[in-house]
């Protein structure tokens, strides 16, 4: 390929970093609003997170990027720009599956440290901050880990709306090459170092997280001198 080509390419592998970066912010901040509330104590308030992870597990990410893109500014009479319902539409999707993943973990803390929190008078908000999530975050990154490189994957779904990312770049030079096995190769391999780099730096913070997590304070013994002539041996 030519260098004009490869700065095609490499300004689609920007925009798709760009792209995953701000959805999935949007899809952490969901996934822990929606989650934390399908465990509130209010039913209207499970019932209205559990309703909201339903309809965007329900549905096609893609058509959701139809709707937000298409349908949605002539109801409403504004247009986004591509980078931002691209943002909104996979932050939103995605974010009803992280919502699982965060529900599922607190609910896999043990009972008792719920209760100890309650015997000590915490309210229900210091609970949730002081026991349960230092003890389900680290549970958590895993499964986030695999949903993070499901988005790396889910980026290519703009490229309907013509957005500039890798896919719809590599789809460019293989007009412009008339060949299809080497670019969409070299665009195979760009989504692997990406997804590899992806899960490196989530096992680095899933190993910090959980250093400390579970293992009790170590004690300092001090050494006790007998004193000579004592008859102890």
């Amino acid at each position: 390929m030519t260098s004009g080509l490869w700065e095609l390419v490499l300004q689609g592998v920007w925009v798709t970093v760009q792209l995953l970066f701000f959805s999935s912010l949007l899809a952490t901040a969901v996934s822990f609003v929606v989650g934390i509330a399908r465990t509130h104590r209010l039913w209207i308030v499970r019932f209205l997170a559990g309703f909201y992870t339903e309809v965007f597990r329900g549905t096609s990410a893609l058509v959701m990027i139809f709707w937000v893109f298409f349908v949605l500014p002539p109801a409403f009479g504004w247009q986004l720009v591509p980078m931002w319902a691209g943002t909104l539409a996979l932050g939103l999707t995605y974010g009803a599956y992280g919502s699982e993943i965060v529900r599922g973990a607190l609910a896999a803390v043990d009972p008792a440290q719920k209760e100890g929190g309650i015997a000590l008078s915490f309210t229900p908000w210091q609970r949730m901050k002081l026991i349960l999530l230092p003890q389900a975050v680290p549970e958590m990154i895993p499964p986030f880990s695999n949903l993070l490189i499901e988005l790396l994957k889910g980026t290519a779904l703009v490229s309907i709306m013509g957005m500039g990312d890798l896919a719809f770049s590599g789809n460019l030079v293989r007009l412009a090459l008339q060949e299809s096995a080497e670019i969409y190769t070299y665009i195979l391999l760009i989504y692997f170092v990406i997804a590899f780099l992806l899960t490196r730096m989530m096992r680095g913070l899933e190993k910090k997280l959980k250093a400390g997590v579970g293992k009790a304070p170590k004690k300092k013994t001090a050494a006790v001198r007998v004193p000579e002539g004592s008859g102890v041996s």
